[in-house]
């Protein structure tokens, strides 16, 4: 059966030129929907629907966009069995506890967290000046936003539902979803239920809008457009960075999270105190989720000698004891083949693994890699590939080799430095920490990376090329909702022109900057 894309606030047919499938991971088989390609038509009518729709939202009251994102939440959960059902068989991933008890409370988290930000306005920051009757405020964009949505996230991240999509929506800026092809029928049901959600609550039906794939050129239309306001990616770094150029060109906004290693520097003596501790944690995030999160720790420096040996043969015998998990699809076999081959062509051995095994759908074995400080630091950039899946480089580094290494990173989502519970490891640290902290988004101590709470002091973001601009977060809010909003001054205007955010008499009694002390 040929799905149908949602424009406009309808579902209809696409004016498409193929179409695709998606597959079932855990046997390899391909489902049984077809879903179109749209083209330069569909996109186009798309962004004007978007485009009309972003007036009607600046002019909306920020509680009915609250009560869209409450509304929508609910359906969510009212949906739970028919959502989980569908998005484990077009991931792979296990109904419990990941998708039913772990991803989807994650998602109606976040958008609830949205809607009571839409109340409070704390995203918003106005601030008032009274000397110079200057005051200002954070605006929607007055265009729609592009989500595309990432392979590993059916729901958190997906492009009618996730993160980005939350917080788009929260800015009062429509969303153009774009699919990701791992799972388009779990965001086909999202669709239709936000689109439920739209008519009970009264917003314009091309809030949210979705088409399931585009061709590249499309694509590169689509983000560059002059209605546009602006666009979010998680993906590849080769696709992502097409995008962006494209964005730049045209002025646009892009938003990507591209690639991210997470080193984890594992100091001696903290292997000396807790070696086998340490290689069990890192075992079980490296493999969370057959290694197919963001923040998984692909990237291991430890103390060259007896103790860093010591962990590579621990970590091995763990990661060659057990089955790689399912992956995503074909592709996800194809990028880890690549990575592990430009691995091995510049100095690193494999421990164990480093084969598919597509016997059982689409898996990977558990693998690890090892190589010296020497070479790594030779080859900064090839050992630096992204193998996105259960997959690790440990380096085997001498104290000042580590601070070399740190050096020597691109930008990454997160760094993690393992140290000792006494002061043996204090030096080091002191040494690797102020580096490794201009390398990363989020900086962690004895603890792995794998995981990213939905907090306020959350940043889900990084240097390039992890993201592509390093003072942002796609996780956290208001200040993921930030990125999708216009700083909007108003000079001598007067009080009753004003909008009720910065109106002197406060009647929204929200949290405000007055002459540079936070009223009410």
């Amino acid at each position: 059966m040929m799905q149908q894309i949602l424009i406009g606030g309808v579902w209809r047919d696409a004016r498409a030129e193929g179409d695709f499938h998606a597959f079932n991971p855990s046997n390899g088989e391909p489902l049984p929907d077809r879903f179109p390609i749209s083209t330069y038509d569909d996109a186009q009518e798309a962004i004007q629907f978007g485009w009309e729709a972003a007036r009607l939202l600046r002019q909306t009251k920020p509680e009915a966009v609250a009560n869209f994102l409450e509304c929508y939440a609910n359906k969510i959960e009212l949906n739970r069995a028919d959502l989980v059902g569908l998005a484990h068989v077009e991931t792979g991933f296990p109904a419990e506890p990941r998708l039913n008890s772990i991803e989807l409370p994650r998602t109606v988290d976040q958008l609830r967290q949205a809607a009571r930000a839409c109340v409070d306005r704390s995203w918003m920051r106005p601030i008032i000046d009274t000397q110079t009757n200057i005051k200002s405020i954070l605006a929607p964009l007055g265009a729609p936003v592009v989500v595309f949505g990432p392979n590993n996230f059916a729901f958190a991240f997906n492009g009618v539902a996730g993160g980005d999509f939350a917080a788009a929506i929260a800015a009062r800026n429509p969303v153009i979803a774009i699919a990701n092809p791992g799972h388009p029928g779990t965001t086909r049901l999202l669709a239709e239920l936000a689109r439920q959600s739209l008519l009970e609550t009264d917003l314009s039906m091309a809030t949210v809008q979705l088409l399931y794939r585009v061709p590249d050129d499309v694509g590169l239309k689509l983000v560059a457009d002059h209605r546009i306001g602006a666009t979010s990616f998680t993906g590849s770094k080769a696709a992502g960075l097409k995008l962006k150029a494209a964005a730049d060109r045209s002025g646009k906004l892009f938003y990507a999270e591209l690639s991210s290693l997470n080193p984890v520097f594992v100091l001696s003596g903290a292997l000396e105190e807790r070696g086998d501790t340490i290689a069990h944690e890192f075992f079980n995030s490296c493999t969370m989720g057959s290694g197919q999160f963001c923040t998984n720790p692909g990237l291991v420096i430890v103390p060259t000698g007896e103790l860093g040996q010591g962990f590579v043969e621990s970590v091995s015998e763990k990661f060659s004891s057990q089955q790689g998990g399912v992956l995503l699809g074909p592709a996800a076999i194809d990028g880890l083949v690549k990575a592990i081959d430009t691995y091995v062509s510049h100095g690193a051995t494999i421990r164990t693994g480093g084969t598919a095994d597509t016997a059982d759908g689409f898996r990977f074995a558990n693998t690890v890699l090892t190589v010296s400080a020497v070479v790594f630091l030779n080859h900064p950039e090839a050992l630096q590939t992204e193998a996105f899946g259960p997959v690790c480089l440990i380096v085997l580094a001498s104290d000042n080799e580590m601070v070399q290494i740190a050096a020597s990173l691109e930008g990454n989502l997160t760094g993690t430095i393992y140290t000792s519970t006494n002061t043996l490891d204090d030096q080091l640290y002191a040494r690797i920490e102020p580096i490794l902290r201009q390398q990363v988004g989020r900086l962690l101590n004895d603890k792995m990376p794998t995981g990213v709470a939905v907090s306020p002091a959350m940043n889900h973001g990084g240097p390039f090329p992890a993201t592509g601009h390093p003072g942002f977060s796609a996780v956290g809010i208001p200040a993921s909702i930030t990125r999708f909003a216009a700083l909007q001054c108003y000079d001598n205007v007067r009080d009753d022109r004003l909008p009720a955010e910065l109106s002197a008499s406060n009647p929204l009694a929200i949290w405000r900057t007055v002459d540079g002390q936070p009223s009410r």
